[in-house]
């Protein structure tokens, strides 16, 4: 289809203005944490690192990083497992009430992040406190698992309507047993598709804050519970735009690293 000129420059101006709207205010983040000022000021009144300097010393902030990543890989260890399998019995089989299950698989995603946290918080507290389990990071591994499952079992399960079965049929017919077939045949079909949902499943449980909140014990404090803490507080500002200047770091170089490693794109099924 040919484009008149008006057109096209109406549609580049619109991609510009979506873009400045969507990365603008990163780079203000990445520009601020610079700032030689305790404020927010604009325009910065001077550059310096000690911001970068002072964000490494906070002992906070590193028990912080470290909470979020072990609760991340947890949640994501247990959506990979549970996710992938889900989607192999919802593609690959037919059964009574299939639907329902793909249904309520997909459900947590769409519900309120405060409602899921308040359900998650009464059935901790009936069904772990009696058992003399408290709240604490096993509890926000769980509580973030319920939503990265989602994630990982579109992302399989749209690659697995893609692949023909005849590929499977074919090696268990040559005498391949139900492993070798998953490991030479219908893993490297879905690898991509298992990267893509492990970046997005770990993505969704790093941010999180709602349900944290609703599942961590006193003593677990994740990023997202530290910067949201310390944002408010008097000349934590810089502190802060220095940890989400990273953050955004962490958050491109995985995409671009699996996009390059599994030489297709990455497959995102929101809510």
């Amino acid at each position: 289809m040919q484009l008149s000129r008006g057109a096209r420059i109406l549609l580049r101006t619109a991609t510009a203005l979506g873009f400045a709207v969507i990365y603008a205010p990163l780079l203000l983040v990445l520009v601020n944490s610079f700032n030689a000022s305790r404020s927010f000021a604009w325009p910065p009144s001077g550059f310096s690192t000690r911001w970068w300097t002072a964000a490494w010393q906070e002992t906070g902030l590193r028990e912080a990083l470290a909470t979020s990543l072990k609760a991340g890989l947890g949640a994501t260890g247990v959506a990979l497992v549970l996710g992938t399998m889900a989607a192999f019995a919802a593609t690959r089989y037919r059964f009574f009430g299939r639907q329902s299950v793909s249904f309520l698989l997909i459900l947590p995603i769409a519900l309120p992040g405060i409602v899921t946290g308040i359900a998650l918080n009464a059935a901790f507290r009936t069904v772990l406190t009696p058992l003399g389990v408290g709240f604490g990071l096993f509890t926000v591994v769980v509580g973030h698992a319920t939503f990265c499952i989602v994630v990982v079992f579109n992302n399989v399960s749209a690659r697995l309507r893609r692949i023909a079965s005849s590929a499977e049929e074919a090696s268990a017919d040559l005498g391949a047993d139900t492993f070798q077939t998953f490991w030479y045949v219908t893993l490297p079909a879905v690898r991509g598709a298992l990267l893509a949902g492990a970046l997005l499943a770990f993505a969704l449980s790093f941010d999180e804050i709602v349900v944290t909140t609703f599942t961590a014990g006193p003593g677990t404090r994740t990023l997202p519970l530290w910067i949201f803490e310390n944002l408010a507080r008097p000349n934590q500002g810089p502190v802060v735009d220095v940890v989400a200047s990273v953050l955004i770091v962490l958050a491109v170089l995985p995409v671009y690293l699996a996009q390059r490693l599994s030489g297709e794109p990455l497959e995102g099924h929101g809510p």
